[in-house]
């Protein structure tokens, strides 16, 4: 696989898991809470016990629904995910999130089509849907549609000017059109709004090297070493720099 192709792929799915907290009005809900506190402190299977027993007594909640599918999801149970997001849709088929967190499903399982028809609709029913704008770039970019990827990071940096990761994105399509000074530019831009941006720095080494300013990209690989945290980036920096 040449490098251009692995470079698309490193782009990571940005995921919101906002999740609702309602009055114990009832012993459903009071799971509900319950499971949120669990899911907040990474407690997955737990969490996804309280919210089983919620559904069990009030089985027509969508939001229940919707925080099992987050947990699913962080614990890597995909279909179980896309399962409870399906039915937390037909429940409730007006909330943005409910499609913006399936699409962010499909995206992992590499499915960028079904991905992008998700954030399409989510995009509809919130219009200035910051995250949605952004995750569907990378779904365009999973598809090597660079330029659409590019028009939605423009569209959610309109929205949010300060958002760090839709600026890397961007960088990171403009380095598969070869625009690396673009790809700079952006790249900078996120380290700047976000210093400890790790891949923002390998992305714009690899712009930097591309240009053939050597010295800058050894420069920003070991800075990108020094403060990942992702051992799959760290290792990518690594072997990188060994070839320069």
């Amino acid at each position: 696989m040449g490098y251009r192709v692995r470079l698309v792929l490193v782009v990571c799915i940005a995921l919101t898991t906002a999740l609702m907290v309602v009055s114990c009005a009832s012993p459903a809900k009071e799971h509900l809470n319950t499971g949120n506190e669990h899911f907040e402190q990474g407690q997955y299977d737990e969490a996804i016990v309280e919210y089983t027993k919620a559904i069990e007594l009030e089985p027509q909640l969508a939001i229940v629904y919707n925080s099992r599918g987050l947990a699913y999801h962080m614990k890597g149970e995909l279909d179980e995910a896309i399962a409870d997001f399906d039915e937390a849709i037909k429940l409730d088929p007006q909330r943005a999130e409910l499609y913006y967190n399936r699409g962010n499903v499909y995206f992992e399982r590499g499915q960028f089509q079904s991905a992008v028809s998700n954030y399409d609709k989510a995009i509809v029913l919130a219009p200035r849907f910051v995250m949605a704008y952004n995750n569907r770039g990378q779904a365009y970019a999973g598809q090597y549609k660079f330029d659409r990827a590019i028009a939605d990071y423009d569209k959610a940096i309109d929205l949010d000017p300060k958002l760090a990761v839709a600026y890397d994105n961007r960088g990171l399509m403009y380095i598969n059109k070869g625009e690396f000074d673009k790809a700079i530019a952006d790249c900078t831009r996120a380290i700047e709004l976000d210093p400890s941006y790790a891949k923002a720095y390998f992305n714009r080494a690899y712009a930097y090297n591309k240009k053939g300013d050597v010295a800058q990209a050894k420069a920003d690989l070991k800075k990108c070493i020094e403060i990942s945290t992702d051992p799959n980036l760290t290792k990518a920096a690594k072997d990188l720099l060994v070839r320069l």
